[in-house]
């Protein structure tokens, strides 16, 4: 990287300009008019931190717990597929940058590497599996088996794809997967993509998803799912409290606020919005993760004050990707981290238990919630 890059924004500028226009309108694209997408970034501007004088912060500590394991920052990877579309390392280059940092990477199962490798090149990272459940329930059963037996740490199950969302910009571009890769994650060639090489004027991955994804999914499943695994199981895609409370109901572990990157239902709440009244219904009963535009360490804090245990990232890692693989990624978690700090030294907050409720408040209500 010849150019100096000191924000995630410099990344994802420098990715314009390197990744070609049907991949970058892939990453970086929302669904219908991107309302949410928009909203994803502004809802953030719309709370205030309350920053406290007089603390001692000349000690500090990012580091917290994920489902009961050490890592060394309260943020993390979310999953996003086809990652050798921004690079050729991929999720390997990911997967390791995430675990030079001490943050959790998340897999997608769509993704351009497959779990055993990504396993292998990162042992030392704490993994986490993503997964659909799939028309064909014993491939979903399989993909299961593999992450157990790979050492993944849990298992997220994504529920808000019954029905993939109208991406304008894959529709223009007849977005396909690039022929040289596949989704490793599979052995057919119907599995692995072959729809995602064709477009037939709209998008691949519209035609995949429908051909694969089980629509007729209910909260029995997740119970399914239980029943074949001993790995802990996250529900991401919640936005409401009511699902947030089913959730539990079924066994979740942990509930992760996701509007799947504004990529689904154009019109719903930003995850920022969502996220209080979803800490709420939890009550402290089980971890609650969120994303969804977060790319600066002052959002990261403030999400962190409204009740979210960790905060994931997925389109920033892409910028990071492209820009210089491995390095890349790790730049950006690292410009990330750094901020983050800063944030909680400049507000009194040495250690990530300090960040509370307390710490921020509505701008449009001036008033602490």
């Amino acid at each position: 990287m010849s150019k100096l890059l000191v924000s995630v924004h410099d990344y994802e500028r420098e990715a314009q300009r390197r990744l070609p226009k049907a991949i970058l309108d892939y990453c970086q694209s929302g669904a219908l008019d991107e309302v949410t997408l928009k909203e994803n970034k502004e809802a953030m501007n719309r709370w205030y931190i309350r920053p406290r004088f007089m603390q001692d912060v000349s000690q500090r500590s990012l580091a917290t717990t994920l489902l009961g394991h050490k890592v060394t920052v309260p943020f993390g990877v979310a999953p996003t597929g086809m990652q050798q579309m921004a690079h050729p390392g991929g999720e390997v280059a990911t997967a390791q940058a995430a675990g030079w940092i001490g943050a959790p990477f998340t897999l997608s199962t769509a993704s351009t590497t497959s779990l055993e490798e990504v396993a292998k090149a990162a042992s030392n990272t704490l993994r986490l599996f993503q997964l659909y459940i799939y028309k064909d329930r014993e491939l979903t059963a399989s993909l299961v088996r593999r992450a157990e037996a790979a050492g993944f740490s849990a298992l997220v199950l994504t529920v808000d794809v019954p029905y993939v969302g109208i991406r304008r910009a894959d529709v223009r571009n007849q977005f396909t997967l690039p022929p040289h890769l596949r989704l490793a994650n599979f052995q057919s060639a119907e599995v692995s993509g072959a729809s995602i090489y064709t477009s037939d004027g709209c998008s691949g991955i519209s035609k995949y998803v429908a051909s694969m994804f089980d629509s007729s999914l209910t909260w029995d499943d997740v119970a399914w799912l239980k029943s074949i695994t001993k790995l802990p199981v996250v529900l991401k895609g919640i936005l409401t409290r009511e699902d947030a409370v089913l959730g539990m109901e079924a066994g979740a572990a942990a509930i992760w606020v996701s509007n799947h990157g504004a990529r689904q239902l154009d019109g719903v709440a930003p995850t920022m919005e969502a996220l209080p009244e979803v800490v709420e219904a939890v009550g402290g009963r089980c971890e609650v993760y969120v994303d969804g535009g977060f790319s600066q360490g002052a959002n990261i804090f403030k999400a962190l004050a409204l009740g979210a245990n960790m905060v994931f990232m997925g389109r920033p890692l892409l910028w990071g990707l492209a820009c210089g693989g491995e390095d890349g990624a790790w730049s950006v978690l690292d410009t990330v981290r750094t901020k983050l700090e800063s944030t909680m030294a400049l507000s009194g907050c040495p250690t990530v238990p300090d960040i509370t409720r307390a710490m921020v408040m509505r701008r449009d209500t001036r008033a602490h919630l």
